[in-house]
């Protein structure tokens, strides 16, 4: 007789365990625990002990009651009994999707992804760019984290970043698209993927405008701004931060990362670690006059810690990427006009209008890194000795553009070997 809900809401536990029985192979278990628990009993060809084939009894689990209904067991049931009729066993494509789930969770795009940030550490990449890749993880988390990556294709990549696109943020969404195929380039080389489906999505995505960092080119503004910069009245670490970012014209993070162990008074040199570099290189900047007096004044600031300029709410951390930026928005400049990587620009440009410095050796000042690595150790080498005067100079009429007497500098020439 079939089973009824009354039946089943009146069955009680017992000392052992029992079944109250359906049609077609279905039946409920009731636990002494108190358990009703759906099954489905079937018969399939199997393998006896002394190695003969026979048919054997199997029992597969169809869930819990109340959580399956009555109705809903036996769908359930139809459904596994179409599978036999297809030569399918449902226990044994059970135990399959179950051990591809696991396969799946594990070879995950966030796990892979994870696994291919974690290398990124090990490597040494820089803090900054490993948490660059993680944002670029949250981003497409929800589109992609959970699915096999090696089931992904290049339709549902381009539905995770379409978005971002939309958005307009076309920069962000190329960049992701880029990481995407990093971790499946990764993800290839480790077995887990048989290729990387992003190397179809050239050219599907709006190219961004390239779009040049805002900043003072013209000799006679130049002069305006360091005048503007000398009146800066906000925090005085904050002011000498301003004022060495012109004469040293490393990128932003490089100077507020900048610690005192790296400062050589007496060689006049600052000594950068390859760790806080873009092109992973360590990176030596010769100093001139006016940057060791900036760099000591600094000192009586903050010389008692590690960083030269750091957080006002902590000095375990450096000051905010944003602190520089900030100060020229209060001196009156916006982002369309000057941004704290502008000083870079600032200085290849008059450098090389200037036309007394080889241009490799204004490249080398400014740490842009050399492809050919045998050329590149050949020509630092070579060009130290430029680099050197060009480091004064440049003080010199930076000083000049502001309209400041200049103080003699040949006591304060580098020697060629400082580095």
């Amino acid at each position: 007789m079939p089973l009824t809900v009354t039946a089943i809401n009146n069955a009680k536990p017992r000392d052992k365990q029992y079944k109250l029985t359906d049609e077609k192979g279905l039946y409920l278990l009731v636990t002494p625990a108190g358990g009703r628990l759906w099954r489905m009993k079937y018969r399939a060809n199997g393998i006896s002990d002394d190695g003969k084939a026979k048919r054997i009894e199997k029992h597969l689990s169809l869930g819990a009651y109340p959580d399956i209904s009555l109705k809903q067991a036996r769908d359930l049931r139809d459904a596994a009994r179409q599978q036999r009729a297809s030569g399918v066993d449902p226990v044994e494509k059970k135990r399959r999707d179950k051990n591809a789930a696991k396969l799946g969770a594990v070879n995950s795009f966030n796990a892979v992804a994870l696994r291919y940030i974690e290398k990124n550490e090990r490597e040494g990449l820089a803090p900054a760019t490993v948490s660059k890749r993680r944002w670029f993880l949250e981003l497409v988390q929800k589109a992609l984290g959970s699915r096999p990556i090696a089931e992904i294709e290049p339709r549902t990549i381009l539905e995770a970043v379409r978005p971002l696109e939309a958005r307009g943020t076309l920069e962000t969404a190329r960049r992701t698209l880029e990481f995407i195929g990093q971790v499946f380039r990764f993800a290839v080389q480790n077995q887990l993927a048989l290729f990387n489906p992003t190397a179809d999505l050239r050219g599907a995505l709006t190219a961004p405008k390239p779009e040049h960092l805002a900043a003072i080119l013209e000799p006679q503004r130049v002069g305006q701004l360091l005048r503007a910069i000398e009146g800066y009245d906000g925090q005085p670490i904050t002011q000498i931060a301003l004022k060495l970012s012109p004469h040293v014209f490393v990128r932003p993070g490089e100077l507020r990362r900048a610690e005192w162990r790296e400062i050589d008074f007496d060689a006049c040199v600052w000594r950068i670690d390859a760790a806080k570099m873009k092109g992973r290189q360590a990176h030596v900047v010769p100093l001139s006059r006016q940057s060791l007096e900036l760099f000591a004044a600094a000192r009586e600031l903050t010389g008692d810690g590690n960083f030269v300029f750091p957080s006002i709410r902590t000095h375990t951390r450096p000051m905010s990427e944003n602190t520089v930026n900030s100060a020229l928005r209060r001196l009156g400049y916006t982002g369309k006009e000057m941004t704290a990587h502008g000083f870079r620009a600032m200085a290849s440009t008059l450098l090389n209008e200037s036309g007394k410095f080889q241009p490799d050796a204004i490249e080398r000042a400014l740490a842009h890194k050399d492809r050919d690595q045998i050329r590149a150790a050949y020509h630092r080498g070579l060009h130290w000795d430029e680099r050197v005067a060009m480091a004064q100079w440049w003080s010199d009429h930076l000083d000049e553009l502001r309209g400041r007497e200049q103080a003699p500098a040949e006591a304060y020439l580098i020697r060629a070997d400082a580095a």
